[in-house]
């Protein structure tokens, strides 16, 4: 299985309203593309960052759908998320393999 995390720290003043806007629609619109097979959402403890951080990880059975979704859906998507939230947040994405 392979993780696809995208880690996010949101400004304080804003992340309720982009965590109301990733279970409304962001993560609904991720899963509509057939391509992952479920998703978590986390909220890191213990951060020294200003803003409060999430970890939203969508789950794929391979590199194929990963793939895939990362040429075909990912830049319209994260475009959504720029133009809505602009200089509110800051992300950044890694890729894990579950190897246990």
């Amino acid at each position: 299985m392979i993780i696809y995390n995208v880690t996010i720290n949101v400004d304080d003043d804003s992340h309720h309203q982009w965590l109301k806007w990733m279970r409304e629609e962001h993560i609904p619109a991720v899963l509509s593309t057939g391509l992952f097979t479920g998703y978590r959402v986390c909220r890191l403890l213990d951060v020294q960052d200003d803003g409060t951080t999430y970890s939203v990880q969508y789950f794929c059975k391979s590199l194929i759908e990963y793939t895939e979704y990362k040429e075909k859906h990912a830049p319209h998507l994260q475009k959504e998320a720029f133009d809505k939230f602009k200089d509110k947040f800051t992300a950044f994405r890694t890729l894990l393999e579950v190897v246990e």
